[in-house]
C-alpha cells in the first residue's frame, strides 16, 4: 500500500505531514512512501533525509497522487489537487470542514476524507490531537511576536539610569494556546492576567503564575460551567456585563493582548470591542489568535499588521505554526502515525480504517463517495 506526501501549495503553509523520523515507521509497518520533491524543505526536511528513510521522491504532485492509496496532507486538497488524487484513496489532513466548498467534489472522486481536527477529546486520542499540537505552538510564538512588535521590555529592568517597569501582558481564553502563552509570557518576564469562560481554569493560570481575572458567578451559573466543561453554557446577561467590564480594564491598561478564543464550525468570538483598543496606550500589541475564524478583536484584518489611530498594533496571523514549522511538521506528522497506527493490519500490511471506532468515526467528513459532514446553521 503506497502512501504519498504532496508539497502544500496554499500560501503561506511551510508544514509538511510527514518528517523522516514518521517516513522510517511507516516503511517499518510494510508501506510504500513517495514524497514529493522539496515537499519538507521549509520544515528542515531535505529530500535525502526522506531517501535515507526509505520514501522515494517523486518529481511532481501528479506523480505522488497517482497510485497513492493513502494521502498525507496538512492543509485540505484544493479544487485542482482533486484531480490527481487516486479514486477512492483515504486522504487525512485539516480539512476545516464547516467552511471547505469542495466536500462534494472529494465525494465524486470516491475519497475517504479524515478531518483530523475533529479528533474527539477522548484519553485515547490525545497523542493525534493536532490542534492541541499546533496550539501549544502557536501560543509561545505568538507572545514571540508580540515581543517582536511591541517597542518595550517585557522583564523589569533596574539600571542607573533608572527602572523599566515590566509589561502587563493579558491572556484571553486558556486553552492549551493560552497556557502556553501565560507560561511563555512569564518567562519573558511580564506580569501576566488571564480570563476564560471556565472557572476550573483558574487554578491553572495561577500555577504558572498568571493572576485570574474574576467575574463573579451565581451558583447556578458555576454549576452550568462546570457541568459543560465551561465551553457549552449560555452565560446570563449580567454576567456577559461583567466579563466585558473586567475584560475592558484589564486590556485598557494592558502592552500586550493575546487572544485564543474559537469555537470549531463557528465564528470566533468577539472578546475586544473597539472603544476598548481606543483606550489602550500608543505602542501597545494584540495578536489575534482566531484572525482565521473571525477574530476576537474588532479591527483585525486576516495576514495584516492594522495600526489604529491611537497607535495600537492589531497582529492577524492566520497560520501561526507555519512560523515555526520545523517543529510543528515534526509533531503533526506525528499525529498523523499515532492516529493510523491502531488501523493498521498486519497480515496485509495495509490500512483499514475502522469506521465503528470511537475515534475514527467522528473525523470522517466523506467517505466513499458520500458526504457525512453537515455543516451547522
Amino acid at each position: 500500500m503506497q502512501i504519498g506526501i504532496p508539497a502544500e501549495i496554499l500560501a503561506g503553509e511551510t508544514r509538511v505531514a510527514a518528517t523522516p523520523e514518521t517516513v522510517k515507521k511507516f516503511v517499518t509497518l510494510g508501506y510504500k512512501l513517495v514524497v514529493q520533491k522539496g515537499a519538507g524543505v521549509a520544515s528542515s526536511c531535505i529530500d535525502k533525509a526522506y531517501e535515507e528513510a526509505g520514501a522515494t521522491i517523486a518529481a511532481t504532485a501528479a506523480e505522488t497522487y497517482q497510485d497513492s492509496d493513502v494521502v498525507l496532507k496538512v492543509a485540505a486538497p484544493s479544487a485542482e489537487e482533486v484531480s490527481l488524487i487516486k479514486q477512492g484513496a483515504i486522504v487525512l489532513a485539516a480539512f476545516a470542514p464547516h467552511q471547505n466548498e469542495n466536500l462534494e467534489a472529494y465525494a465524486a472522486r470516491g475519497l475517504t476524507c479524515v478531518a483530523m481536527e475533529l479528533i474527539p477529546r477522548i484519553t485515547r486520542a490525545q497523542s493525534s490531537d493536532i490542534l492541541s499540537s499546533q496550539a501549544n505552538l502557536a501560543g509561545y510564538k505568538a507572545v514571540l511576536l508580540a515581543a517582536n512588535e511591541y517597542a518595550g521590555m517585557f522583564p523589569m529592568m533596574m539600571t542607573a539610569a533608572g527602572t523599566i517597569k515590566p509589561a502587563r501582558a493579558v491572556i484571553l481564553g486558556v486553552g492549551v494556546a493560552g497556557l502556553q502563552a501565560i507560561a511563555t509570557a512569564k518567562r519573558l518576564g511580564a506580569v501576566v492576567e488571564a480570563s476564560d469562560m471556565r472557572p476550573a481554569a483558574k487554578e491553572q493560570v495561577e500555577s504558572l503564575g498568571g493572576k485570574w481575572l474574576d467575574v463573579p458567578m451565581s451558583d447556578e451559573e458555576k454549576a452550568k460551567a462546570l457541568g459543560t466543561g465551561g465551553y457549552a453554557w449560555v452565560p446570563s446577561a449580567e454576567y456577559v456585563r461583567d466579563q466585558a467590564i473586567i475584560v475592558d480594564k484589564a486590556v485598557s491598561a494592558a502592552s500586550v493582548v493575546i487572544t485564543t478564543a474559537q469555537i470549531p464550525g463557528r465564528r470566533a468570538p468577539v472578546l475586544v470591542k473597539a472603544e476598548t483598543v481606543a483606550k489602550m496606550k500608543p505602542g501597545a500589541v494584540i495578536i489575534d489568535m482566531a484572525v482565521s475564524s473571525g477574530g476576537n478583536v474588532e479591527g483585525s484584518k486576516l495576514d495584516e499588521i492594522v495600526v489604529t489611530e491611537n497607535g495600537v498594533k492589531i497582529v492577524g496571523i492566520g497560520n501561526i505554526p507555519a512560523l515555526i514549522a520545523t517543529e510543528a511538521s515534526a509533531l503533526y506528522a506525528r499525529n498523523l502515525i499515532n492516529f493510523l497506527q491502531p488501523q493498521h493490519d498486519k497480515e496485509s500490511q495495509s490500512l483499514k480504517l475502522n469506521r465503528d471506532d470511537d475515534m475514527v468515526k467522528p473525523t470522517l467528513i466523506v467517505d466513499g463517495g458520500q458526504v457525512l459532514y453537515k455543516k451547522p446553521n
